[in-house]
């Protein structure tokens, strides 16, 4: 397979973790994966899986540490002649996943596409929401030429079936370490480090710090708590562009910076409620993180996180146009322990359904399926793979 990335270990985000992830697996299981992408001097996954070959690119206007590919150069196409693959898996609807989408159409391979983000909601962050139907459009021209969509949930697949993005979408879902992400990584000492008493009520955000992640949201929604006298503290997780305006609009927000695994696992569960606003994803994965650590989690009520929240059981979908309801919810968890704690069981229980081998085994199987293999020489393979149950290592807020 030949993989094509807009980003792939420059920047940790849940894209690029889910990428890293399934090419681990299909290597492990026998399968060659060449990567194309971008690449900086100074990539934030060191030690990512498999072979990454580095495309020409040029910074984004305005977000220098996103890379916009060139297509596919001279050089790039000898290097993908040479690996001949049998299947064009594309993660971006840029140019280089254009490119890509074009030469496996010339040479009759099949092309296949994940859809990790909702990139017409980012526009309005930018001032720039007039250029939504424009965009809208090339997304359908791009999405309709693939053989297979995938996306993480049932929600966006319902998304791109109603904007008619997609002829045929399955799904790709996304799993969590729960040996990892636990609540027995609470740490009361770890709290005190940073001045937070046994007794207050930790409210956490965690993700790179960037507009499209419902910043804004989050600063309003701590200051309407304040206002309405409920004490709690604000713990950031993360970091981007936007950190030094969210440290202005949240002076007494806790920042940690990014973490790592067992770190960003104790930042968890050391939280009391999980919140994330963010609209834009096509998966929460810090949602379910969240709820693995048991946290329950008001999120907004979008693609993201509503497959994961169970409304009143493992925590609130709120509409993102009704700001007093993440309050609400708030006062409601902040006001009761007991519920807290009913709502910390319940996010953990749902969150162990999400185990990542029945979660890679599907997607291989829609790869299988699209080689036009006879159905039970598909079966025989599937069937003849043996299960993988280590987990790459890596995990860092999306």
């Amino acid at each position: 397979m030949a993989l094509f990335s807009g980003n792939y270990n420059y920047i940790k985000d849940g894209a690029a973790l889910a990428l890293n992830r399934l090419v681990a697996y299909l290597e492990r299981k026998g399968f060659e994966v060449l990567i194309f992408s971008p690449t900086t001097d100074t990539p934030a996954i060191r030690d990512f899986a498999g072979t990454l070959l580095s495309v020409p690119s040029i910074p984004v206007p305005g977000r220098g540490e996103y890379r916009i590919a060139l297509g596919l150069t001279g050089d790039v196409r000898k290097r993908l002649d040479a690996f001949d693959p049998d299947i064009i898996h594309l993660s971006a609807p840029d140019y280089l996943g254009y490119s890509a989408q074009k030469y496996g159409k010339e040479h009759g391979l099949p092309v296949v596409a994940s859809f990790h983000t909702r990139y017409e909601t980012y526009l309005q962050y930018y001032g720039l929401g007039w250029a939504e139907k424009y965009l809208m459009k090339y997304l359908r021209y791009f999405y309709q030429r693939c053989d297979h969509v995938y996306v993480p949930t049932e929600s966006v697949a319902e998304i791109l079936e109603q904007n008619d993005l997609a002829r045929d979408i399955r799904i790709w879902s996304r799993g969590v370490e729960t040996n990892l992400f636990n609540p027995e990584k609470r740490d009361l000492n770890w709290r005190q480090s940073l001045g937070i008493q046994n007794n207050e009520v930790v409210i956490s955000f965690v993700g790179r710090l960037v507009l499209e992640k419902g910043l804004d949201v989050l600063a309003d929604f701590s200051h309407r708590l304040k206002r309405r006298g409920l004490a709690h503290r604000v713990l950031i997780v993360g970091d981007g562009p936007a950190r030094k305006k969210l440290e202005k609009m949240l002076p007494d927000a806790l920042f940690t910076g990014f973490l790592h695994r067992e770190e960003l696992a104790r930042a968890y569960a050391s939280s009391d409620i999980f919140f994330n606003p963010s609209i834009t994803e096509a998966f929460g994965n810090v949602t379910l993180e969240a709820m693995a650590c048991g946290l329950p989690a008001i999120c907004a009520d979008a693609s993201g996180s509503r497959c994961l929240v169970k409304p009143g059981e493992t925590g609130y979908l709120i509409d993102p146009d009704n700001p007093e309801g993440y309050v609400e919810a708030a006062e409601e968890l902040i006001g009761s322990p007991n519920r807290r704690t009913a709502m910390r069981m319940a996010a953990r229980v749902k969150a162990l359904r999400f185990d990542w081998e029945n979660v890679m085994r599907g997607l291989l199987g829609h790869y299988i399926e699209i080689l036009n293999l006879p159905e039970e020489t598909q079966e025989q393979v599937i069937s003849a793979l043996p299960v993988v149950t280590d987990p790459l290592p890596g995990n860092v807020p999306s």
